[in-house]
């Protein structure tokens, strides 16, 4: 986990909700870990749409262990309503949904052509034994003309 705190008497690193508000970071600070002084763009966007107040109740809220995911979360829903104020992350999911719906709809039309082929490519295949035996047994003589495999007229 980020800890910025003293590191030694002379200089002290405060997180980025601390250097916002301009006040010293406490050893025990609920936003250090998430909101590293290196990246106070992330604090900004959060902050903006969330408030830091709201942003601390979340945290308290939930266990340690999904806190890193709710930061991450919240700063995608943020960035996601900078770009589109209207929509937000609810437009890019629609989007994607709308994406999902065309290729499961050219997925099954792609699956009805290759049914269909492959019912024509049996009946085409099928012998027409029962045809060729009914004209062996009227006429008693088999010429084996209808013998795909004898080449006499290539």
């Amino acid at each position: 986990m980020y800890r910025f705190h003293k590191l030694d008497k002379t200089t002290s690193t405060r997180c980025a909700v601390c250097k916002y508000f301009r006040r010293r970071c406490p050893q025990d600070c609920i936003f250090a870990p998430y909101f590293p002084n290196d990246n106070p763009h992330k604090f900004t966007c959060v902050h903006r749409f969330y408030g830091a107040s709201n942003i601390a109740k979340m945290l308290e809220e939930i266990p340690v262990q999904l806190r890193a995911h709710l930061v991450e979360s919240l700063y995608y829903e943020a960035t996601c309503r900078i770009q589109d104020p209207v929509y937000g992350c609810v437009g890019i999911i629609s989007s994607l949904h709308r994406q999902i719906q065309i290729a499961q709809s050219q997925l099954a039309k792609t699956q009805a052509e290759i049914s269909v082929l492959d019912a024509n490519f049996v009946v085409t295949n099928e012998p027409s034994s029962s045809l060729d035996e009914s004209l062996v047994q009227q006429n008693g003589v088999d010429h084996g003309l209808d013998d795909p495999f004898n080449p006499w007229f290539y």
